[in-house]
């Protein structure tokens, strides 16, 4: 709720136990989940590099592409009118932006053509990399 009213807090207490040593602890139940997620995609990942096939087509290529790049307009976009506001809010969206960017440079040189690879691996080394690292500083900055 923070990205859309930072004022707003919640007034919930977080779920305590009683560790062993008598202290009392916070539950990490979403981190438990969370992790267990993540490591629950390891063996799925394993079924999928077995499965999946080399090749696909794919119906709607172009609007998943469009879309990922709106996203990405509307990420730097954002970034930018955020920093220039000197809100903190920024630095939340800049993250964001930097993983769809990582994202966009995996996907652009994975699912080039062997002759569209070199301007793929162009693109992804001179614009759509060092932008994330650009928002990736913005992200870790004190606002």
């Amino acid at each position: 709720m923070t990205l859309v009213a930072p004022q707003i807090r919640t007034s919930r207490k977080p779920r305590t136990v009683v560790g062993t040593s008598g202290v009392l602890r916070r539950r990490p139940r979403l981190a438990t989940v969370l992790t267990g997620a993540g490591i629950a995609l390891v063996p799925w990942m394993v079924v999928l590099a077995k499965t999946l096939p080399q090749t696909t087509e794919v119906s709607n290529w172009s609007t998943a592409w469009i879309g990922l790049d709106a996203l990405l307009a509307a990420g730097l976009t954002g970034t930018g009118v955020l920093m220039r506001r000197k809100d903190p809010r920024a630095s939340q969206l800049a993250a964001a932006t930097a993983a769809l960017l990582v994202m966009d440079a995996w996907f652009d040189v994975t699912t080039a053509s062997p002759g569209d690879l070199p301007t793929a691996l162009t693109l992804a080394l001179a614009a759509e990399l060092p932008m994330a690292v650009a928002c990736g500083v913005v992200a870790l900055r004190k606002q």
